[in-house]
């Protein structure tokens, strides 16, 4: 079967970088093993991924002198007292739109002259960005764009983290509507790939986009390398080790982790545990809590760890606990079902979307109060059961199976040759 050829707009990709450059970075490479690939990325990438580039072709754009000194300024000026990610977003848009903007002068003619069968755009992941190479995917080649993920709003019950989170300025993101381009690439694209039901149900309303060209992608994956075998049992006997992983800042809820291990401890005489990587502006504040909550063997603050060091502390952990508030998506709880570790979350956005009823405990956030108070409950249903501890373990594992990169990466295929079936049966505009 022939490769197809594809041009990949992907202007944040750092096989070294965490989130969105990472995620980026393992689209690419996964879609580049069963496709012929352009990398066009940003230029500050170039350095990592040359190290790993093997014989892929890859483009890189420079931005020019004042728009560096732009951003520079942009993120002195928001990350100040912690970061101000609407503002920053919003501010740092002409870093996007430089890339943008060069990426479509240099390939324009190219895709118009059919040297490939398709353009797939995905970063920057949230979903205000237009993509100027639709203006050339018009005619015989289509543009599928995503996954697109972002836009969730704070639960209700969570007004006072919202407010901490600068969320008062979040109005600026229904300014990127009215971008130059933006409605055109979303009605344009041949797919949008949305990475939660939040975000699909978002563009549907925005654009009124047609069922068929909506579809649900969640944008996180696996390595398979990462996948654990079956475990027998808790890593130590007569220990429930909980893990939670994240930034340490108010939405991420670490703070309702350390009081429901406090209330399942008290409520089961379990000695449950808890473990803490990360590394963020609410450290002082957590260590003085747990101080307050729990005896000191209870509770470990690792401090900020390199991504390919946290796969010990899966190991050694047997659940992994994770109130956060506002996840889009939240790789770290496939990280830890891939490892075998039942998850406690919070049900909202897309991590409630990858943890099941037989992987884990998923509760709706209605407050810091509520939330702490069930998520006690998870772990004190786990910690008293180890039978269903190894039987949400197996589930965990085969739940994180299915999100391995090589089947994302087939997904993506997928979604591929359907785009060029539908552009074919339409024929050219």
């Amino acid at each position: 079967m022939k490769r197809l050829r594809v041009l990949m707009l992907m202007e944040q990709v750092n096989p070294e970088w965490a989130s969105v450059p990472l995620v980026g970075y393992n689209f690419w490479k996964s879609i580049s093993a069963l496709c012929d690939t352009v990398l066009v990325t940003h230029y500050r990438n170039r350095e990592a991924l040359e190290k790993v580039r093997d014989g892929q072709k890859i483009v890189y754009i420079r931005e020019p002198e004042w728009v560096r000194r732009w951003y520079a300024w942009v993120h002195g000026t928001t990350s100040k007292k912690g970061v101000n990610w609407p503002l920053q977003h919003a501010l740092s848009y002409p870093v996007y739109a430089s890339f943008n903007r060069q990426a479509y002068d240099m390939y324009r003619a190219p895709v118009l002259r059919g040297e490939f069968d398709l353009v797939h755009a995905m970063t920057p992941i949230l979903p205000r960005y237009p993509v100027k190479m639709v203006k050339a995917c018009t005619q015989q080649v289509p543009l599928v764009l995503g996954p697109v993920n972002g836009g969730l709003p704070f639960p209700e019950g969570f007004s006072e983290t919202a407010r901490k989170e600068f969320a008062a300025f979040n109005f600026l993101r229904s300014g990127t509507r009215f971008i130059p381009g933006y409605a055109e690439t979303y009605r344009n694209a041949e797919l949008v790939l949305a990475g939660s039901s939040y975000t699909q149900g978002m563009l549907q309303e925005r654009f009124d986009l047609p069922d068929d060209s909506l579809r649900l992608m969640f944008e996180n994956g696996i390595r398979e390398e990462t996948l654990s075998g079956p475990r027998a049992g808790f890593a130590r006997p007569g220990v429930l080790q909980a893990l939670f992983v994240g930034r340490l800042v108010p939405y991420k809820g670490a703070d309702m982790a350390l009081r429901a291990v406090r209330m399942a401890r008290e409520a089961t005489g379990k000695d449950i545990r808890l473990t803490i990587v990360g590394d963020g502006s609410e450290r002082a504040a957590l260590e003085q809590l747990a101080a307050e909550q729990l005896p000191e063997d209870a509770v470990h603050f690792t401090g900020w760890i390199e991504q390919e060091k946290t796969a010990d502390y899966y190991s050694q952990s047997d659940v992994f606990v994770f109130p956060s508030v506002r996840e889009f998506g939240g790789a770290v709880a496939l990280e830890a079902m891939a490892a075998g570790l039942p998850c406690v979350v919070a049900d909202h956005g897309g991590i409630g979307e990858y943890v099941t009823s037989e992987s884990g405990y998923k509760y709706p956030p209605n407050s810091r109060e509520q939330l702490s108070y069930d998520v006690s409950q998870g772990l004190a249903e786990i910690a008293e059961n180890e039978e269903l501890w190894r039987k949400m373990s197996d589930a965990a594992r085969e739940q994180a199976a299915s999100f391995a990169w090589p089947r994302k990466a087939e997904q993506m295929l997928a979604f591929f040759e359907e785009a060029l079936e539908r552009r074919k049966g339409r024929g050219p505009e």
